[in-house]
């Protein structure tokens, strides 16, 4: 049978992060009824995989089995080609227990200085894995490619968006309308793949 997720199901978003289940209901177009992790009192599950899809499956899997919902994850991050990928799967461990995208933007500046870079391009990835309790799951990939520009503009979007800016564009993710964002990050780019495989 095709898998197909249906509108108006309950969905449980993997994040304790509210803003990025803000970003998620926008894109899904408020189809769904969204209730994060966090809001359940679900644990967050060890990231040990290797992957961006390989960590966002285990964190659906891990909320699947968790609520008995079916379960919606991402695993999404910057990695920066003069830095060989990094910080790529740990691109939220670089901001520290608190999540200080502040502190990690500077010490991806940091690096690129340490380093001598004069390539300055980087990508967003983001993996979207779809899992259903004790059954069956979907995982996608999306990607956009850009240039890191320091000091870091705007303060909209969260995490990296200030110091990206994608090709084609001439604001920052953090300056870009979310709206506008939305038409073309890696997220709404997985997002594309995956209600086309389950819408």
């Amino acid at each position: 049978m095709a898998l197909k997720l249906e509108p108006g199901a309950k969905l449980v978003v993997a994040t304790h992060n509210p803003g990025k289940a803000r970003e998620l209901a926008a894109i899904l177009d408020n189809r769904f009824e969204l209730v994060t992790a966090g809001e359940l009192g679900l644990g967050e599950p060890d990231e040990t995989e290797s992957t961006f899809v390989g960590n966002a499956l285990l964190k659906a899997r891990a909320a699947a089995e968790a609520s008995g919902l079916i379960a919606l994850a991402d695993d999404s991050g910057l990695s920066v080609t003069a830095l060989g990928g990094a910080p790529g799967i740990y691109s939220a461990r670089w901001g520290g227990p608190e999540k200080d995208f502040v502190g990690a933007m500077k010490k991806v500046e940091q690096r690129l200085e340490e380093e001598g870079a004069d390539d300055f391009s980087a990508w967003f990835t983001c993996a979207l894995a779809v899992a259903w309790p004790g059954g069956p799951a979907v995982v996608v990939e999306g990607r956009v490619d850009g240039t890191l520009v320091f000091p870091g503009r705007g303060d909209r979007g969260h995490g990296y968006d200030p110091i990206f800016q994608a090709i084609g564009a001439d604001i920052t993710f953090g300056e870009m309308d979310p709206v506008a964002k939305d038409q073309i990050s890696h997220r709404a780019l997985a997002f594309a793949k995956l209600k086309a495989a389950l819408l």
